[in-house]
C-alpha cells in the first residue's frame, strides 16, 4: 500500500504591506499506516489554514505522529506546537519532547514509503521528505520556493550546491514537486 499525500496550504512570497512581507509555507500531510506526518507547519494565515483541511481528511493534530522541517527557518517552523504528541525530524535528529536523538535524515524513514534526503541549497541543513504514492513519486522541498525558482535564491549560501540538489530531486522523476512557498508542479 503506497502513501497518502495531501497538500494543506499552498505557500507565497508577498506581496509588501505597510505592516511587512505576507509569507506562508507550503504545508503537506501524508499517511501510509500508523504514520501521520506533517511537512512545515510554518507561517499560514491562521492556524485553522492547517487544522480545517487536517480534519477534513479525518485527522486531528493530536493524531500526527510526525513532523519534518525542510529547514530551520520560523517561516516553515512556527506551528509545530499545533502537533502535540509528533516527533521533529530535521536534518541531523529527532525531538520529542525532552528527548533528543541524532539521527541522520538521509534515507531515514518515517514509513515504507515516506523517507527523507539532504538536499542543501536554500541553507545547508535542507532535507527534503520523498513520498511513494500510487501515481508516482511526490517530493516536498526548498529547492524552489515556487514553480521556476527563484533561479538564484537569494538565501542560499552556495549555488552550486543548490543546483546539485535541484539535480538530485529531479533524478528521481518525481511526478510533483511540492516547493517550499508555491503550488506543487510537474518537473
Amino acid at each position: 500500500m503506497s502513501a497518502e499525500f495531501h497538500l494543506l496550504h499552498t505557500g507565497y512570497v508577498g506581496p509588501e504591506t505597510d505592516e511587512g512581507l505576507r509569507v506562508g509555507s507550503t504545508v503537506a500531510f501524508m499517511r501510509q499506516g500508523d504514520a501521520l506526518v506533517i511537512v512545515d507547519p510554518g507561517l499560514v494565515p491562521a492556524r485553522t489554514s492547517i487544522l480545517e483541511p487536517l480534519a477534513d481528511l479525518g485527522v486531528g493534530p493530536e493524531e500526527i505522529t510526525d513532523v519534518v522541517f525542510s529547514h530551520q527557518h520560523i517561516d516553515h517552523t512556527l506551528n509545530a506546537a499545533l502537533f502535540p504528541a509528533a516527533r521533529f525530524h530535521d536534518f541531523a535528529a529527532i525531538y520529542q519532547d525532552d528527548l533528543w536523538t541524532d539521527v541522520d535524515a538521509e534515507g531515514h524513514h518515517l514509513a515504507e514509503d515516506i523517507w527523507l534526503i539532504k538536499t542543501p541549497g536554500h541553507t545547508v541543513e535542507d532535507i527534503s521528505t520523498v513520498i511513494r504514492t500510487t501515481d508516482g513519486l511526490v517530493v516536498c522541498t526548498h529547492a524552489w520556493w515556487f514553480e521556476g525558482g527563484p533561479v538564484e535564491d537569494p538565501y542560499a549560501p552556495d549555488k552550486a550546491m543548490l543546483d546539485r540538489s535541484r539535480e538530485r530531486i529531479l533524478g528521481l522523476e518525481p511526478r510533483l514537486v511540492v516547493p517550499g512557498h508555491g503550488a506543487p508542479f510537474s518537473p
